[in-house]
């Protein structure tokens, strides 16, 4: 019981991680032998925890470096390219979002998807539900590729 335990926390933290997030979380839970559905949820929670974060904390932060001589220009131009990039997607940009999201490769997750949302001046409720959908799909297609790729491998239990 108490080694499950740590192995969901694992999965968990590894989920919170940028870049990896769930798409290494859930091989890796598949891997320890944990059932799918926990894996899941405990994985799919992990990496949604840092989206409302992100989203609400990029644009304060750049703001506050903004007032610093040496990160102004930068910032600028950041938030200006952000917005102008933003405005070029119309009322699409929400399923863009989700869609970078869901495709589970290294750097399109939760955290860059936030991070695009933030930068490019997107609602922040919209954005939030984008992202979590998008994370909802990822997991699934991580679940069946792993459990399809691990199992056909023998290394799920």
């Amino acid at each position: 019981m108490i080694n499950m335990l740590k192995d969901y926390i694992w999965v968990f933290f590894i989920s919170m991680l940028p870049i990896v997030e769930l798409r290494c979380a859930i091989p890796v839970g598949v891997g320890m032998g944990l059932p799918f559905i926990n894996t899941y949820i405990i994985a799919a929670i992990g990496n949604i925890l840092p989206v409302p974060v992100i989203l609400l904390m990029v644009k304060p932060v750049l703001q506050f470096m903004a007032r610093f001589k040496v990160f102004e220009k930068l910032v600028n131009f950041v938030l200006e390219k952000g917005h102008a990039a933003g405005a070029k997607f119309g009322n699409a940009k929400y399923w863009a979002l989700y869609t970078f999201v869901a495709i589970p490769l290294p750097g399109t997750g939760a955290w860059t998807g936030s991070l695009a949302a933030a930068l490019l001046d997107m609602e922040k409720g919209k954005s939030f539900i984008a992202v979590i959908c998008g994370v909802l799909t990822a997991g699934i297609i991580m679940g069946i590729v792993s459990y399809g790729l691990l199992g056909a491998i023998g290394l799920v239990f």
